[in-house]
């Protein structure tokens, strides 16, 4: 019964969200304070992990008011661009595609870990399992099939491609990460369902093998990148709403992340 209680409070929270978009005063979800929207808007400025003459994202008007009496347009984009997921199949063949996600999988409690501090000055910086220590030391340990957001403060770099991928002079990027042991932990120890981050990517700038990508989405974990506003998102307590495109056979898509604060 806690169970239906639980879906059925998200699902009018969702509607309840795309209803105060039109509303004066916009109502708050039912059993929620509020909403955080951790998606960045697609366009061709968003930053991306090749480096590119030409924007990917491309857009082409195929209809508008004055001539048609309605707008509509074309778009054409790569699957992981802006904020997306990376579904296990992008790095385990055989498993899930995006559309094959159990879609229970996509509505979990939030945990975010805050390591902004430390990448101040190491742009390197990988999550670690001290990292997780001291946050369970503050919050209690963390819910079992959680989905986990690194917060790096790298979100804030947006705007500027050039110091979002920060690259070196070699074309090396340079910006953070999970570490390889963390991933193990959370996968072995907490169960977590997936991780994510405010960066082009879980593994971090330097890496060559995508260990961390290797290692959990074999193991049917998802991925989500490019998150944004986890500064405004609590530490734990939170319900995280994953809703990617049901992009058949995709390896990825674009996805709205929101959190459903209590």
């Amino acid at each position: 019964m806690k169970f239906l209680t639980f879906v059925i409070g998200c699902a009018l929270a969702v509607g309840l969200l795309l209803f105060g978009q039109r509303h004066a005063d916009p109502v708050q979800p039912a059993g929620f304070r509020g909403v955080v929207d951790l998606t960045h808007s697609v366009n061709e400025k968003v930053p991306t992990y090749e480096l590119a003459e030409k924007s990917a994202y491309q857009v082409k008007t195929v209809a508008t008011i004055e001539k048609d009496h309605y707008y509509a347009r074309n778009i054409s984009l790569p699957e992981h661009f802006g904020t997306h997921i990376d579904a296990p199949a992008h790095f385990a063949p055989g498993s899930w595609t995006v559309d094959q996600i159990p879609p229970e999988r996509l509505i979990a409690p939030l945990v975010v870990i805050d390591i902004s501090s430390k990448v101040r000055n190491n742009a390197d910086y990988r999550l670690s399992v001290e990292d997780i220590a001291q946050w369970e030391q503050k919050n209690g340990q963390m819910p079992f099939g959680a989905v986990v957001m690194a917060r790096t403060g790298w979100a804030s770099r947006w705007d500027s491609e050039k110091d979002y991928r920060d690259a070196d002079g070699k074309g090396v990027m340079h910006f953070p990460g999970y570490s390889v042991d963390a991933a193990h932990f959370l996968v072995e120890g907490r169960n977590v369902l997936g991780l994510g981050i405010d960066t082009l990517s879980v593994d971090y700038g330097p890496s060559k093998n995508f260990e961390v990508h290797q290692y959990t989405l074999a193991r049917s974990l998802y991925h989500l990148e490019n998150v944004t506003n986890l500064d405004r998102t609590p530490e734990t307590g939170a319900i995280v709403v994953v809703a990617p495109m049901k992009l058949e056979g995709g390896s990825g898509g674009p996805v709205r992340v929101m959190a459903l604060l209590r």
